[in-house]
């Protein structure tokens, strides 16, 4: 079923039809027929009710992207927690370990920002070898500008402007 969104193949599905029985008609005066199927007065008016829907607008099927959550790895818990949570002013939203003296895994969370922390012991086959670098908008932070650039692991190099 085609709704008002299909108006402009739906007058050129009409002026072919009409045109395989010799009647000639122009594009506008298709598009005028379509508004006043669809109980409107002018093209114009419907015209505008179709650029107003297009920005809410989705397909049925096309993807709906939520937040992302970015997995932050972190060597030390205590040192971690005094960052996020004491310096930064994060609060845990909930903690997961597979069982006592396990790696923990944790999320994090501040306003409508939230990241999960991951403990990854250090050992000869698992260095720090990566970095990652995110920017945060953060304007209430004091002695900061409106972008802070948060670089995580080991050996990252700071580009200039960011801080680690």
């Amino acid at each position: 079923m085609r709704t008002y969104r299909d108006a402009k193949a739906m007058a050129k599905a009409m002026r072919e039809a009409l045109a395989e029985r010799k009647l000639d008609i122009r594009h506008s005066e298709a598009l005028e027929i379509v508004a006043r199927q669809f109980g409107l007065d002018t093209w114009n008016i419907l015209s505008a009710k179709i650029a107003e829907g297009e920005g809410t607008a989705t397909k049925p099927d096309a993807i709906a992207y939520e937040q992302a959550i970015p997995i932050v790895r972190i060597f030390d818990v205590t040192k971690a927690h005094e960052f996020y949570l004491d310096f930064l002013g994060f609060s845990v939203d909930w903690e997961h370990r597979f069982g006592e003296n396990f790696p923990l895994y944790t999320q994090v969370s501040r306003g409508d920002l939230k990241l999960h922390l991951r403990n990854m012991p250090v050992t000869r086959h698992r260095a720090a070898t990566w970095s990652s670098t995110w920017k945060v908008s953060a304007p209430s932070m004091p002695n900061s500008s409106p972008r802070t650039t948060a670089t995580c692991g080991r050996g990252s190099r700071s580009r200039s402007g960011a801080s680690r």
